[in-house]
């Protein structure tokens, strides 16, 4: 017997549409919301850098909106969700198209496609535009929102081992000998890991061996005295290729940059669980939106002047946050080592996906 799962495109654009509106509306919603109440947050620090005005607050909002998209878009498939299925229930419009003879499955087949779309589109813009303005804006704030070294390259928050001691920078920018760092920090410890004096200087560069501070502050634990003291070099067993490693940030790098950098770190002896469970994530995150049709399913279906409505809209949006607690406790878990990288990636998207169409067949097929 031959299933279809569209047997009506006049209904299928109509379902389409509402569908896809919603999720425009309710992405708009957020978005603003969010991004208002964190440039109140932030607008103190980034008018606080001489230089800084109006245009710079329209350049964070810039880089700032992107990241607002990709990690609110899968909640606003999900209010969607909840939203168009009540209200066709309520309308009883539900109760017409199974009478036409439409099954549950076809009833959500135009949704589910929609999401499907929804999701590709996620993920083209989290590789081309969320990871890009993810980088830049980690850089300015690794800057405290002032100028930022004209770098394609630059990394935020380095830390280096030189044995005990603790080399930090804020910024690293370049290749190789080239390799320049700024807001740089220079901890030396004892063996305990006490820290005993630290170094700070606005910038370093390779002194091959070591890295030089030019005239770094000078401040003495024991003593609590700060003194400036002449150019001195740190770090002589830090190299630039340890540099280049050092830091790799899965939110700021497409998929394929991660996974070269997963394999330069494998080859180095480093632990990339973590990296390989946020490189798996790159792909089963945006899905994410496909399976929010399927989890608030339960509102669409059950008589509506039962009363039961409002609970089985709860229970869709219940099911629908769930998902998103289990994801995130199974990406933490992965980080930790708790969870194969695949596992912690796939587990809840498959797990719900189960959950989903067991409640479905349950509650109406």
């Amino acid at each position: 017997m031959r299933i279809e799962f569209f047997p009506s495109p006049t209904l299928s654009r109509y379902l389409a549409k509402q569908f896809v509106t919603w999720i425009l509306g309710m992405l708009l919603i957020l978005v603003l919301l969010l991004q208002t109440l964190d440039l109140l947050s932030e607008s103190g620090k980034i008018l606080g850098v001489p230089g800084n005005g109006q245009g710079e607050l329209w350049h964070y909002v810039s880089l700032r909106v992107p990241q607002l998209i990709q990690r609110f878009l899968p909640y606003s498939v999900l209010l969607a969700t909840i939203i168009t299925l009540a209200t066709l229930n309520q309308n009883s419009e539900v109760i017409a198209m199974k009478a036409a003879g439409l099954s549950a499955h076809q009833v959500l087949a135009p949704l589910l496609l929609s999401a499907a779309v929804v999701s590709a589109a996620s993920l083209v813009f989290n590789e081309r535009v969320v990871t890009r303005s993810t980088a830049t804006l980690k850089a300015w704030q690794a800057q405290n929102y002032g100028p930022v070294p004209t770098d394609s390259g630059v990394r935020a928050n380095v830390y280096l081992r030189d044995g005990p001691h603790i080399l930090a920078a804020g910024t690293v920018s370049g290749t190789g000998a080239e390799t320049r760092m700024t807001n740089v920090t220079w901890y030396r410890r004892d063996a305990g890991g006490m820290v005993l004096e630290q170094l700070r200087a606005p910038q370093a560069t390779y002194a091959a061996p070591g890295w030089r501070l030019d005239n770094p502050q000078r401040f003495d634990v024991a003593s609590t005295a700060a003194t400036r003291l002449p150019t001195q070099v740190v770090a002589q067993s830090v190299t630039p290729d340890q540099v280049a490693i050092s830091k790799v940030d899965a939110d700021a790098q497409d998929a394929v940059t991660l996974y070269h950098s997963i394999q330069a770190l494998k080859a180095s002896g480093r632990r990339t669980s973590e990296l390989e469970g946020k490189w798996w994530h790159k792909f089963s995150g945006p899905l994410s939106a496909l399976l929010m049709p399927l989890l608030g399913a339960v509102a669409a279906f059950g008589l509506a002047r039962s009363g039961a409505l409002l609970v089985r809209a709860i229970i869709g949006m219940a099911l629908g946050f769930a998902y998103f607690v289990f994801d995130n406790a199974a990406l933490a878990m992965g980080n930790f080592g708790g969870y194969p990288p695949l596992v912690a990636a796939w587990g809840p998207f498959l797990l719900f996906l189960l959950v989903g169409e067991t409640v479905l067949v349950r509650t109406e097929e």
